[in-house]
């Protein structure tokens, strides 16, 4: 149900701003329209009964908009990351939980080859039936890969829609695109015209939340963090808050950062889980960074203690004093367990001593292994820089 798509878009020439490889690039948006939604088709190329098609009417008569952007886009990894950009842009508003297998975010992408240096597009192909990032961009390298083979052998482009199969891996012909005028737009007679004050957009601007590329700057500028991790961290409203949320409960920035994104999201993107779905919620996670910070956890026993957390949803001391994970702090205690170690090696003793220093993270290691990882590292590397 199109009505304003033609003539009367709400919105027109803005642009989409995204990061890839490092390089910033902005990806220009025609326009953006207000539709309401007629259902879903749901496509399965695979049934065991043929090809079928699946109507659900469930989202029927629900407002959305249609984003149209421009033809910058130049691979699929561009395209993955405009859609990640625009999805946490409509997160952040908080008017769309962004879901793609649940149809509340859905993209049609259209896609078309040029020989290099030639002004003009190519013919088009549109694909749909993609309900997640990743299938976003194998559709996009499967297209590109048959487009290529049909244009080496002299053949020519079909102006169609297409679907993607996601269990064969292909694209298959639905139907021959149509042109605007396919589309038969007109004016609805039950609908009033809407004359917008410009007073009342500066208003919704004023009332706007803080969005992904300005809690970025914050981030950085208030922080102190690197870039990179202000555009991980940003990625999604939930990443954002989540970290935000610890920093109230261990305020060390970076350290907080280093954690989410290497022990956290690793273990989210092992289980394939979102942020809102992880075991560990972020006063938890702050939580266990303070004993690190106070010489309870060692950083490698940390990991073990964060791994049980994630495991089982407890709290960092419980896990801590069931399992004996305590640092150990006692100098007497390091000491005799350094006095061991350089005993049972004596060679490699001698050896660091005429000129191998190399050889001073092996006793570091065998020290930590005699403690079961407890000792506490800094106490062992001035114990052992004293003896040797």
């Amino acid at each position: 149900y199109q009505i304003s798509q033609y003539e009367l878009p709400l919105s027109t020439d803005g642009f989409v701003e995204i990061q890839v490889e490092g390089r910033k690039k902005r990806i220009g948006l025609i326009r953006i329209h207000m539709e309401e939604d007629a259902g879903k088709l749901i496509h399965d190329l695979s049934s065991d009964r043929g090809a079928s098609s699946y109507v659900d009417f469930n989202r029927t008569g629900v407002p959305l908009i249609e984003v149209v952007s421009a033809p910058d886009i130049r691979s699929p990894e561009e395209a993955s990351a405009y859609l990640r950009k625009l999805r946490a842009i409509l997160m952040f508003l908080d008017i769309c939980d962004g879901n793609m297998e649940e149809g509340s975010f859905r993209c049609d992408a259209n896609i078309s080859l040029r020989p290099k240096g030639e002004q003009a597009f190519g013919v088009k192909t549109e694909l749909k039936n993609m309900n997640s990032f990743r299938n976003v961009q194998k559709a996009l390298d499967f297209e590109i890969r048959r487009q290529t083979a049909l244009l080496d052998q002299g053949e020519p482009i079909v102006q169609e829609t297409r679907l993607w199969d996601a269990a064969r891996g292909v694209t298959a012909s639905m139907r021959g695109k149509e042109e605007a005028h396919d589309y038969r737009y007109f004016p609805d007679p039950d609908l009033v015209p809407l004359v917008i004050d410009p007073r009342w957009v500066e208003e919704i601007r004023a009332a706007l939340p803080e969005l992904p590329d300005q809690k970025k700057e914050r981030f950085v500028r208030d922080y102190g963090i690197p870039e990179y991790d202000a555009e991980v961290l940003t990625s999604s409203k939930a990443l954002a808050d989540y970290y935000e949320e610890c920093l109230k409960v261990h305020p060390k920035p970076k350290m907080v950062s280093n954690w989410i994104m290497s022990e956290l999201l690793r273990e989210l993107k092992q289980d394939e889980r979102e942020v809102e779905e992880c075991p560990v919620s972020a006063a938890n996670l702050g939580e266990m960074l303070n004993l690190i910070d106070r010489g309870v956890l060692s950083g490698k026993i940390a990991k073990s203690v964060f791994e049980e957390m994630y495991r089982t949803g407890r709290r960092a001391p419980e896990i801590v004093q069931e399992k004996g994970w305590v640092q150990v702090t006692d100098a007497a205690e390091i000491e005799k367990a350094v006095d061991g170690v350089l005993a049972a090696h004596p060679k490699e003793r001698e050896a660091y001593r005429k000129g191998k220093e190399k050889l001073f993270g092996f006793f570091v290691g065998q020290v930590m292994k005699a403690t079961q990882g407890k000792a506490n590292p800094q106490m062992v590397n001035e114990l052992l820089k004293k003896k040797l």
